[in-house]
Order: structure tokens, then C-alpha cells, then sequence
């Protein structure tokens, strides 16, 4: 049994588990083990389990996932096969009885909240996610009914125009972190009372415009699996891959943001909008053509 440590930018899939007629995460992963003989064709690797089941959008830093397979199957193997945008960096031997989903002690998520300063209160939001630290029933934070109660720990770091949400529990309910991270910036925004915090950890059910909807998946990253034992060794080649791989998406996120504040900007200038300052693209008044 091995278990490995794959990170993936989970934007282009439709979240982690293999679904019929759309690409996931875990059918990339399943295609490279067949291509590679690992398994056979139509089927998944023997005694394969994943740590977590993100959602559509959601990425990943330290997903794990475990199955029988030769030795020569390392973390550079599987990036042999598998797409830019997931990438094996480390790998571990893990023995018999090792289930990668229930013997994780404590998982880690890293929410990026865009929340700049001049319109959002950080003393209003740390109480508010304080709060919510311990053991509660956070059945108002997720759509499950059974095993809503969790002990969650972390918290909120300024970091810029955005404020660093870190959430860490055993497990995790369905869209609590998203929703608990919903809850922090309605309370630190102003759009909610301090008192709605109470309101949700209550015994209440809270539906409709009184609920509490799940914040945009894309800015949720899973940081961390820990598995008391068990001994990761960063393969150097794969890691290298790896970083390269996201480095070239971060640039092109990079540009593609900037091009993208080009055209919001030249587009409000010529709009008349006073607010928008003049910026190299301009030309007689008028938004330069390349």
C-alpha cells in the first residue's frame, strides 16, 4: 500500500470524485494508474481511497490518496501521465490496514476571502469566527443531516486586501468551511449583526434569506492531511514538477487579471467615469489599440 500526496488547481474540474460524463480529479488520477498498468481498464486501483471529496472548484495543496501498486509507481510516474493541473509530489509506504479517508487525525483548509479593508471590519469578524471555534453543532453551515457536529479550530490572518481564513478540524461536514467562511464576511462587511452568529450556532433551523449560503469555492485550498505514523518523502523531481506546473498557472492568472483590469478601467474611462485615473493605454483620449 503507498499512499501520496497530489496537489491540483481544481478550476477546471468538477471536483475531486470521478462522476459519469464530466472530468474530475480523481478520473485524471484513475487514467494515469491505467495508462501506466497499475490497473486495468474501467476499473481503479486496488483498495483506493482519498482523503477528502473537494468540490467543483475547490484545489488542493496536500490531497492523499492511497492503493496497492508496484515500487517503480512514484510520484514522478504518475506525473508522467497525469495533466498540468494535478501533480503527485510525494509519496509514503503505508501499511495494510492504512484507509486514507478515516485515519486522517486533522485536515487543514486555507480560504483566500477578498475582503480590503476599507469596506470590511477585521474586530468584527474575528469574534464572529471565534465564536465558532470548539464543538458545536453546525447543522445551519452545512445541507447534511447526520454528523453536524464537529470541533473545528484556526483563524483569520490580514494579508492585504484579502484576510487568510484558516479552518481545521478531524473532518469536515458538506460546505462548512465555505459557509462558515460566508458567515465571517457578512458579520465583518456589515451585512449581518454580531448576534447572527448565535442564530447560527443555535438549535433553530435557519432557511431561506436567513441561512447562510456557501461562499464561491475557487479561493478554498486543502493545506494539510495528517496521518499519525506516517512518514511523507518528497520525491524532488516530482515537487520540482509541481511547482513549475502552478508556477506557469499563477503567471497566467497574473496576466490574465491584468488584462482583465485594462479593459474594466478603459471601459469605465470611456464611459466618463472620474473615478478611473489615466494609464499607459491611452492615446488622444481614447483607449490605445494593439
Amino acid at each position: 500500500m503507498r499512499a501520496f500526496r497530489v496537489a491540483y488547481d481544481g478550476r477546471p474540474y468538477h471536483g475531486f470524485q470521478r462522476q459519469p460524463d464530466v472530468p474530475t480529479v480523481e478520473d485524471a488520477l484513475f487514467d494515469a494508474c491505467r495508462a501506466l498498468g497499475v490497473c486495468d481498464d474501467d476499473e481503479e486501483p486496488t483498495d483506493y481511497a482519498a482523503a477528502g471529496r473537494t468540490d467543483a472548484g475547490v484545489s488542493a495543496l496536500a490531497q492523499t490518496v492511497a492503493f496497492d501498486c508496484p515500487d517503480w509507481c512514484t510520484p514522478r510516474a504518475l506525473n508522467s501521465e497525469l495533466p498540468g493541473a494535478v501533480r503527485a509530489w510525494a509519496a509514503a509506504d503505508a501499511p495494510d490496514d492504512f484507509h486514507a479517508r478515516h485515519r486522517p487525525t486533522r485536515r487543514e483548509y486555507v480560504y483566500d476571502l477578498h475582503a480590503p479593508s476599507d469596506g470590511f471590519d477585521d474586530d468584527r469578524a474575528r469574534p464572529a469566527f471565534d465564536a465558532c471555534r470548539g464543538e458545536h453543532d453546525f447543522h445551519n453551515l452545512t445541507p447534511d443531516e447526520r454528523g453536524t457536529v464537529r470541533t473545528i479550530d484556526g483563524d483569520l490572518t490580514r494579508d492585504g486586501d484579502f484576510l487568510l481564513v484558516r479552518v481545521a478540524a478531524g473532518g469536515f461536514a458538506r460546505e462548512l468551511v465555505r459557509r462558515l467562511v460566508s458567515l465571517v464576511r457578512a458579520v465583518g462587511s456589515g451585512a449581518a449583526p454580531p448576534s447572527k452568529v448565535d442564530d447560527v450556532l443555535g438549535p433553530d433551523r435557519l432557511d431561506g434569506p436567513a441561512g447562510v449560503p456557501p461562499a464561491p469555492p475557487t479561493p478554498l485550498l486543502l493545506t494539510a492531511v495528517d496521518y499519525p505514523g506516517v512518514e511523507f518523502a518528497v520525491d524532488s523531481m516530482a515537487a520540482e514538477s509541481a511547482a513549475t506546473a502552478f508556477g506557469e498557472r499563477a503567471l497566467a492568472d497574473r496576466i490574465g487579471w491584468r488584462v482583465g483590469s485594462r479593459i474594466r478601467d478603459g471601459v469605465r474611462r470611456e464611459a466618463g467615469d472620474p473615478t478611473v485615473g489615466d494609464g499607459e493605454d491611452r492615446s488622444d483620449g481614447r483607449t490605445r489599440s494593439q
